[in-house]
């Protein structure tokens, strides 16, 4: 059994052991509080056809807990649209935010099970940072992390992952989510 205290996942010890040294080295940094680093990575589901069926939502909300592993919250609609039947405070989605121990396990799942698991992979697209060092990437089918039972859905549905970094561009940004083997295309 693993000891609360002692374990740190995969990933953290590699940034720890090796990824800062070779990110102080690529990038001439001055000091180690300079070197970027993981912030958060937020999970998102937009389920649309919440609005004819609100079980959807608490379906999406159990799926979205069991792949992060931290209960998902309801998002609401801040604002009504007749056009889509959609009211103010209606659910239409769910999110979570990954921080500390949790964020690392998430994203070795992410890059070591769920990403060769994609069908038709070919890599991330290496153009879809924001500017300021944050990286956000769509994937089509929830069914790919092992956590979902696809004998056991309902539906299918896509998420967006949100993976945010303290660094300052994008390119250091991008050599940050290489060392973590993120299978960029080229």
């Amino acid at each position: 059994m693993l000891d609360a205290e002692t374990y740190t996942p995969r990933l953290r010890a590699a940034y720890r052991d090796s990824i800062r040294a070779a990110m102080k080295e690529e990038f001439g940094y001055a000091n180690d509080m300079m070197i970027p680093k993981l912030d958060k990575i937020v999970l998102n589901m937009g389920i649309g056809e919440a609005v004819k069926d609100t079980k959807k939502i608490k379906s999406a909300q159990a799926d979205l807990t069991a792949i992060a592993g931290q209960k998902a919250v309801i998002t609401k609609a801040k604002n009504s649209i007749a056009g889509f039947r959609v009211r103010d405070g209606m659910p239409l989605g769910v999110k979570v935010t990954l921080r500390g121990e949790r964020m690392y396990e998430f994203l070795d799942r992410l890059v070591t099970i769920a990403l060769p698991r994609v069908r038709d992979f070919r890599g991330l697209k290496p153009t879809s940072f924001d500017g300021r060092g944050n990286y956000a990437m769509g994937i089509k089918e929830h069914i790919v992390f092992p956590e979902i039972n696809y004998d056991q859905i309902d539906e299918v549905w896509g998420m967006d992952v949100i993976i945010c970094t303290t660094a300052k561009t994008d390119a250091e940004a991008r050599a940050l989510l290489k060392h973590f083997n993120m299978p960029f295309s080229s």
